[in-house]
């Protein structure tokens, strides 16, 4: 049990008093006692300002749920300041996390406030901060409780959503509310001709300019406005590249989860429901759903995405989804089963799009032997997926590289079009 003990400074104090002191009285020296009076005086002073009591230490910090580069700040609680002169906080480095101070080493005096460290996670995830050790000084610093080692805390870290916005619409849209228009007449904001009245039709929706210069009545007619089924299926196979965090470079699985976190923001913001599969050895699959605490639940799941090297990629992905969902599939498309089963999907009847999320990864750097064999090997896989994407592109799934705002503006178009055109099905 840690305990209050003597500090070095208090221990040096009490000899020197104490042989100062002995020498000027046995030795008839009156310079030695008044030599050793200042070291007297401190001994004195610090064992008279003992603590009687050890405090308890805890620390908390102010948030537990953040995004790629916020911060919170680790509080340090003690139950009893009695005697307390001086606290330090030495805190443990973490992976992908700044600390303030810098070296995570604080101290300040009891009077002027408990010291705190702030955390800025730079990378979403889970990790694993305020494992910190923490030494309390009594006045005069003679006695030292600690170091107390404190436990580490929690904390997850979600994808920055990146800024994405599309005025793109889905191309079948199969809810029943929403912002995007339906194919089919309904109630809804977007004019879509106007018609001679006919029984059953309201009498609000009468355009009296039409109806008497005619003659006769007619009504306006509108589209009606409905939600889409999205589905994300995020590649988390691999991580190729090296993670810079926020403020560095990205690696793929950093694109993937960042983009795949802007496009549930941006799909559930505008109404529509959102549905997740993660492709990985601990994969997860979020159903549809919609709202604030859907999305929570989907930046939750891709916070704790983790790559593995003996993941498998799948022979099939089972979405469970209608032909009508438009599925996003997010992926640097390294893996042929993984094309295979985005084929699979275009073929059952999906509006599928990929979203190519491999960057700079197998690019070469400037200066790097074209004919050393790393170079070779990068080289040669980027040609094997630059084939696997040209037959997926000739069975009309169209590969997209993510560029944030405005990345699948014209796809969107495109599938749009195709779906109102009129299919032979055998």
């Amino acid at each position: 049990m840690t305990s209050w003990r003597p500090t070095p400074a208090l221990v040096r104090s009490c000899l020197l008093a104490l042989g100062g002191v002995s020498g000027g009285v046995v030795l008839g020296q009156e310079v030695l006692v008044v030599l050793a009076a200042p070291f007297v005086v401190l001994a004195a002073m610090g064992l008279a300002g003992r603590p009687r009591r050890s405090p308890r230490l805890v620390a908390r910090l102010d948030h537990h749920r953040l995004h790629e580069g916020q911060g919170t700040t680790s509080r340090l609680e003690v139950d009893d300041l009695a005697g307390v002169e001086h606290v330090t906080r030495v805190a443990a480095r973490a992976v992908h996390v700044a600390t303030s101070p810098t070296y995570g080493t604080v101290g300040s005096l009891v009077d002027e406030g408990l010291p705190g460290v702030a955390f800025s996670p730079r990378r979403w995830g889970r990790r694993a901060v305020g494992a910190e050790r923490v030494a309390l000084t009594s006045a005069w610093a003679g006695w030292r409780f600690g170091p107390v080692p404190l436990p580490e805390n929690s904390l997850v870290v979600l994808p920055q959503t990146a800024p994405y916005d599309t005025r793109a619409e889905v191309p079948q849209p199969d809810g029943l509310v929403g912002r995007h228009r339906s194919r089919r007449l309904g109630s809804g904001t977007e004019l879509e001709g106007i018609r001679p009245f006919a029984p059953g039709d309201r009498l609000k929706r009468i355009t009296w300019p039409v109806s008497l210069r005619t003659g006769e009545l007619h009504v306006v007619t509108t589209r009606a406005e409905q939600d889409a089924g999205v589905w994300l299926v995020v590649d988390g196979l691999r991580d190729i590249g090296v993670s810079g965090g926020i403020d560095g470079a990205a690696s793929t699985l950093d694109l993937t989860v960042r983009a795949a976190a802007a496009l549930a923001e941006h799909h559930v913001r505008t109404g529509d429901r959102v549905g997740l599969l993660v492709v990985a050895a601990n994969g997860a699959r979020v159903p549809l759903g919609s709202g604030p605490r859907h999305l929570q639940r989907l930046q939750g799941t891709l916070a704790r995405v983790r790559a593995e090297a003996r993941s498998t990629p799948p022979e099939r992905l089972d979405l469970g989804a209608g032909a009508g969902s438009v599925v996003h599939v997010l992926s640097p498309m390294l893996f042929t089963p993984l094309v295979t089963a985005t084929a699979g999907l275009q073929r059952a009847g999906a509006s599928v799009v990929v979203v190519d999320t491999l960057g700079d990864a197998l690019t070469a750097p400037d200066g790097a032997d074209r004919l050393a064999l790393p170079s070779l090997a990068a080289r040669m896989q980027r040609i094997e997926r630059d084939d696997r994407l040209r037959r997926l592109a000739a069975l009309g799934t169209p590969v997209v590289p993510w560029r944030g705002p405005g990345t699948l503006d014209t796809v969107l178009h495109q599938l749009a079009r195709r779906a109102q055109v009129p299919k032979v099905r055998a």
